[in-house]
């Protein structure tokens, strides 16, 4: 079993444009509206009428959860990790793993930025870490 994300014709965008370091989400023509998980039709108005845009790659935290245990490879190797959900600039919510930061660095709302987590050839994974100041 691997934690390997699976790449098809309908996701190898977002996974081409993350070996890149740069975030992809659904964005809907027909209302306007970004969506994440990504899908073939809009889940605000049912439009097929939707495309992959570029992220600005900047979030906040909506919540967290410190994972101690995971058996799954490779996983197991991680813990304790920080499993998240960030709201995106762009407005919708993404399932991520927080880096970078230890568990009491973390707030509600802090700000964050995507990173990328390439390990042994295989894709690169979005995850997010505590903004830079510019």
């Amino acid at each position: 079993m691997t934690a390997t994300p699976e790449v098809d014709d309908f996701t190898r965008p977002f996974w081409d444009a993350a070996a890149d370091g740069r975030l992809l989400i659904r964005h809907c023509r027909a209302c306007a509206k970004a969506h994440h998980y990504p899908r073939e039709f809009c889940p605000h108005c049912w439009s097929e009428d939707v495309g992959w845009e570029g992220a600005s790659g900047r979030a906040t935290l909506y919540t967290w959860s410190v994972v101690h245990r995971n058996d799954l490879p490779p996983f197991g190797g991680r813990v304790p990790y920080t499993a998240a959900v960030v709201d995106l600039a762009e407005g919708p919510r993404m399932m991520a793993e927080i880096v970078e930061c230890p568990e009491g660095g973390l707030s509600i709302g802090m700000e964050l930025e995507v990173t990328f987590r390439r390990e042994d050839g295989e894709v690169a994974v979005p995850v997010f870490r505590p903004a830079r100041r510019r």
